[in-house]
């Protein structure tokens, strides 16, 4: 993870005098003001830094497992001394420097940690409330699973709406490709009977995993019969160089979100088709900068392709994907998305309001438009 702190001691602190005189007898009575451009380098960032924590924000990618913190896996640990698992520790414990190697440790870390329902309850009570501690006002929440682990998952959600915690949670229920298409069809089922009976915490349909196995054309009646049962859907779609083809497939149905998106535009290897789908439909897409940057689909933050789709007016959604295991969260992806592409506090609050109507509860969408309404005033005092 990026962090721009400016470090210093007091042995080499640089400072520069700006000199207030008109002339000697005044610069002798009144000293020469002194002005520490560090020190007024990290008080910007510190004003910042508070701006993109209490800015009201909307979390759209977030896969359950992956938004694990290092406090609920210390928690978890402590469960569970018989997994014996101090050998991924050293990947957990190295923080923000984690490689991607270590990345992929803590994914199988918390897959071993993670496997009853008191854990599924725990854990998803504790991300909403880290969504909600990083001012997320709506969080939309995606997990592969079974039955009783979506029935926990909406247990937890109630659980935190009974608890006052300041956020609207919703439940998307993933398809993972690896699986084939007769599970595929079977998630649907699951998810159309979740979004019947859970009063609307269930709006939709992920589908993700390894994106070099399958292929979408497989998964497509299954897609489709989610879409004309009324589940929304995200697609994790153009996450490698080479899906030029399967992306044109899934383009059709049409989804109602894009994950990542990262090879659609000519530029990296897609098509000016693919672009032209993407727009024709109004698309959204989720866009994770953190993720890609740690998972090397991207080269640098400055080479995101945020900005070409920023630029053309479309909308996009910056997101987590998995802030526990890439060690961010989404506030210091704004501020990300700011530093590098010099975007104003303005800009970046019109960008999160934006994204309230990208989300799958349309029912919600005013609420929220007048949530954000009432803490802008508040927000550009600071």
């Amino acid at each position: 993870m990026f962090y721009a702190f400016v470090c210093y001691t007091s042995s080499s602190l640089i400072a520069t005098s700006v000199h207030l005189t008109f002339n000697k007898l005044e610069s002798r009575i009144n000293p020469p003001l002194k002005i520490n451009i560090f020190q007024n380098k990290t008080i910007r960032m510190e004003e910042a830094d508070v701006f993109y924590r209490q800015l009201p924000k909307v979390e759209l990618h977030a896969h359950l497992n992956g938004s694990v913190s290092f406090s609920t896996i210390e928690k978890l640990v402590a469960r569970k001394p018989h997994l014996n698992i101090e050998h991924g520790m050293t990947a957990i414990r190295s923080g923000q420097r984690r490689t991607l190697d270590e990345c992929f440790q803590v994914f199988k870390v918390i897959h071993q940690l993670v496997d009853t329902e008191e854990d599924i309850l725990m854990v998803a009570k504790d991300v909403i409330r880290e969504f909600a501690a990083d001012g997320v006002k709506y969080l939309e929440l995606r997990r592969m699973t079974k039955r009783r682990y979506v029935e926990t998952v909406i247990e937890a959600i109630r659980q935190c709406k009974n608890e006052g915690v300041d956020i609207e949670v919703r439940f998307l229920v993933a398809v993972d490709r690896r699986n084939g298409a007769e599970v595929a069809m079977e998630t649907v089922k699951l998810a159309e009977d979740f979004m019947l009976s859970t009063g609307g915490l269930v709006v939709g349909l992920d589908l993700s995993g390894d994106p070099m196995v399958g292929h979408g054309r497989d998964l497509l009646p299954a897609l489709q019969k989610a879409k004309n049962c009324g589940l929304k859907l995200s697609l994790h779609l153009s996450e490698v160089p080479s899906q030029a083809d399967e992306s044109e497939l899934l383009l059709n149905i049409p989804p109602d979100r894009i994950g990542h998106g990262t090879f659609l535009h000519p530029e990296v290897g897609g098509s000016q088709s693919l672009v032209d789908k993407v727009r024709k439909h109004n698309t959204p897409l989720e866009l994770c900068l953190t993720s890609n940057v740690k998972g090397q689909t991207v080269s640098s933050y400055s080479q995101h392709h945020f900005l070409y789709w920023y630029q053309m007016g479309h909308p996009s959604v910056l997101c987590t994907d998995d802030k526990g295991v890439f060690c961010t969260d989404l506030s210091q992806e704004y501020q990300l998305a700011a530093s590098t592409f010099n975007l104003s506090q303005e800009d970046m609050w019109t960008l999160s309001q934006k994204a309230i109507d990208c989300t799958f509860a349309p029912d919600l969408q005013q609420q929220l438009h007048q949530k954000w309404l009432e803490l802008q005033p508040t927000l550009f005092q600071l």
